[in-house]
């Protein structure tokens, strides 16, 4: 039981991450006789589902964005301090900032994930992936950069490469990337450039396995690889990037290797956990899977360690499916492990316990486009329109603050009847180098599906 006297310090909990895990679970300790301190290195909580949008100009980065400490104002025992967490002593119950040391009571850690290259860290400057405010950012001026090149060059195949824009990854980030870069070359930005045809601009979405997004039924997979090549994306399944350099891509599928020239590559291909996860099993002895992610019990705490809890995309839970498959990285399932996080500890000042965390999944949505999505929730499934209608209006509502629901309406409706991206803003610009593209055989122009 949680000591709650009066003659006592409040309870100090401690959230590391300012993400959907960290912020529900601070918001729901509102009233609870707790101190709480959040800890995240952005003094922003961002609605990462729409990052993609801001990759493409449909959205401005601050209308996904919500300032930490505007959201939990209201909350008196509520601290937000902007730092990283360099380490954590558990034995001694305190963690270590940049610049200071805080003692905790309960430490819950939600600080996600980041992009996984297998082994190619070397690929991370060319092929960004999409995680951050600044990954849009960059992924926006890379590709509008790349348009108004290929506006001033001259030749042929150098002018393809710069209109050729390979995604690395076929699961919901990468077919939202080739579906928004498809439509926005193909009608944003159809006659705004007169040297180029945009609608020539190729679109190439690689995938390892045999379909794309693999975590949906295959029915779902086939209805959204259609809608892809309806809007001319070029999907290429079976396929494994063995080599990203000089603006080359290195293909491999079965036993032919084909090299694509392409100035603009993303990657949407496999996530990692962050540090954190690998501080945590220095200090406590935890496991981590293959790709960092903590290992929890079935109440989100490390083992032996009933004070720290870890939830979100950095959290392993693998206790509600009978092979053992961890719990999806999604927005949903950070937010239901931040409340029940929150709900254990008030449980605790009474005494009290709660079950074992049960995932609630009321389905999964992707978008691929212009009235085109898919939906899956597991009692039915189905595609179009209906299913763009519903995801649109799932991701304003679960948008944190009020005005960024407005202003997302707003612009959304501005974007569906006049089909222009307001967003589309050159920032942080670096010297476009010249390409050089070679004339071997076994280099390959893209075909449109």
């Amino acid at each position: 039981m949680l000591n709650a006297a009066n003659n006592q310090p409040p309870h100090h909990v401690v959230i590391v991450g300012g993400g959907f895990g960290g912020l529900y679970a601070a918001q729901s300790l509102r009233k609870a006789p707790v101190k709480v301190t959040l800890i995240d290195k952005r003094n922003f909580h961002l609605f990462q589902p729409l990052l993609y949008q801001v990759a493409t100009g449909g959205l401005s980065a601050g209308d996904i964005s919500s300032p930490l400490r505007a959201v939990l104002s209201r909350h008196k025992n509520t601290q937000v301090l902007m730092g990283e967490v360099t380490d954590v002593d558990a034995k001694q119950q305190k963690i270590t900032l940049n610049d200071q040391e805080l003692s905790y009571d309960t430490l819950i850690v939600a600080t996600g994930v980041s992009h996984h290259y297998f082994g190619n860290e070397q690929w991370a400057e060319k092929a960004p992936g999409l995680k951050t405010v600044e990954n849009a950012l960059d992924i926006r001026r890379r590709v509008f950069l790349a348009f108004e090149a290929a506006e001033k060059e001259t030749d042929p195949e150098k002018r393809r490469a710069w209109l050729t824009f390979v995604i690395v990854g076929g699961g919901p980030t990468g077919v939202e990337l080739a579906g928004a870069l498809a439509e926005l070359a193909h009608n944003t930005l159809k006659d705004d450039f007169r040297s180029i045809d945009t609608s020539e601009a190729q679109i190439l979405l690689l995938e390892g396995i045999d379909r794309v997004l693999p975590p949906y039924p295959p029915d779902l997979s086939a209805k959204a690889q259609a809608s892809l090549e309806d809007l001319g994306v070029t999907v290429q399944t079976n396929t494994l990037v063995t080599n990203i350099d000089d603006n080359l891509v290195t293909i491999r599928r079965g036993d032919q290797i084909e090299q694509i020239p392409s100035q603009t590559i993303l990657w949407a291909a496999g996530m990692k956990a962050s540090k954190m996860g690998e501080i945590l099993s220095k200090a406590t002895g935890t496991q981590c899977d293959r790709a960092g992610r903590v290992i929890v019990q079935p109440d989100l705490t490390i083992l032996d360690y009933p004070n720290i809890f870890v939830i979100g995309d950095l959290a392993n839970f693998p206790h509600q499916y009978e092979d053992g498959k961890p719990l999806p990285g999604v927005a949903p399932v950070a937010m239901q492990e931040g409340q029940y996080v929150a709900n254990l500890i008030k449980k605790r000042f009474k005494g009290e316990t709660l079950p074992a965390f049960h995932y609630k999944d009321y389905g999964s949505l992707a978008v691929i486009g212009r009235h085109a999505a898919v939906v899956d929730f597991g009692f039915i499934k189905f595609s179009g329109f209906l299913a763009w209608l519903i995801w649109t209006f799932v991701h304003i509502f679960f948008l944190i603050e009020f005005d960024n629901k407005i202003l997302v309406m707003i612009q959304w409706g501005w974007n569906y009847f006049t089909r222009k991206q307001g967003a589309r803003l050159i920032t942080n610009q670096e010297p476009v180098a010249p390409i050089e593209v070679q004339e071997e055989s076994n280099y390959r122009t893209p075909v449109k599906a």
